[in-house]
């Protein structure tokens, strides 16, 4: 169910490294150029994501370790087909108005004027995301 405690502890220390990285590349670069005017807080925002998943996974593991009680609970609610099947339709709601959204996105940014690569980004990612769905879609009919 969760991975071990040493991974744990190196996503932690992984999270902590990179967003002390990132904030001493935001404080010590004075007048950063390019690529370089991101990579810090690239860095700070992998630093926070990354520790959080290992602290949030350490403080479950501690929480389950000595209570086999909550552990069986939490395979049963993990496995049950109800909340499988809640999370799924919620999955799906939510890609149905992202789909809207993030048009409307795209078609405010068009009209403010935002960079054409930034535009270009955007309408690649959701048509990315938008090809992924018909490809499942065509292979979840063929199977079902």
């Amino acid at each position: 169910m969760m991975k071990g405690l040493k991974s744990n502890y190196i996503e932690i220390v992984m999270g902590v490294a990179l967003l002390v990285i990132g904030l001493c590349l935001s404080k010590f670069f004075v007048n950063p150029q390019g690529v370089m005017l991101a990579v810090p807080y690239v860095c700070i925002g992998l630093g926070c994501g990354i520790f959080g998943h290992g602290m949030g996974n350490y403080i479950s593991y501690k929480v389950i370790k000595g209570n086999p009680e909550v552990k069986k609970q939490l395979n049963i609610d993990k496995n049950d087909e109800r909340n499988i099947e809640i999370a799924n339709r919620s999955k799906a709601k939510a890609y149905d108005i992202m789909t809207f959204v993030y048009v409307a996105l795209i078609v405010c940014f068009s009209l403010m004027g935002i960079d054409m690569i930034a535009i270009l980004l955007l309408v690649f990612t959701y048509l990315f995301v938008q090809g992924y769905g018909i490809y499942y879609r065509c292979k979840y009919d063929k199977e079902m």
